[in-house]
């Protein structure tokens, strides 16, 4: 499956990408998707896949250590908790989830239990 070409990515990052960098930023990133969303992914992806796959496969690239912050005075430096190669933000997660069909948050489930008990009005009971 291609979710995006080296030429996509090297406009996307206005830089040549190498074949190599290619091929291992591309594997992580369907790696990362197929990891949220499964089978659910489409050959070709779904409308809204591409966007989202080129801007964490660009991160990926060019902040591999991820960097967080840093501060000049002093040097301080902040990075995420260890390598996860391909990272999807949270605002990916939800445009992923809708892009596939699948749920966004807890506000799509209906958690109440099924009722079997019958309907009563109480303006009709009174």
């Amino acid at each position: 499956m291609v979710l995006f070409t080296a030429p996509e990515l090297g406009v996307y990052l206005r830089r040549t990408i190498t074949s190599d960098e290619y091929g291992l930023v591309h594997d992580l990133t369907e790696d990362a998707i197929r990891g949220e969303v499964g089978s659910r992914l489409a050959d070709p992806p779904q409308a809204g896949i591409k966007s989202l796959a080129l801007a964490a496969a660009g991160r990926a690239l060019t902040n591999p250590a991820g960097l967080r912050s840093a501060t000049a005075g002093a040097m301080a430096e902040t990075y995420r908790d260890g390598p996860t190669g391909v990272e999807l933000t949270d605002s990916e997660l939800r445009r992923l989830r809708r892009a596939v069909g699948a749920s966004t948050g807890a506000g799509m489930l209906d958690i109440s239990p099924p009722c079997s008990a019958p309907h009563i009005d109480m303006r009709e009971a009174l």
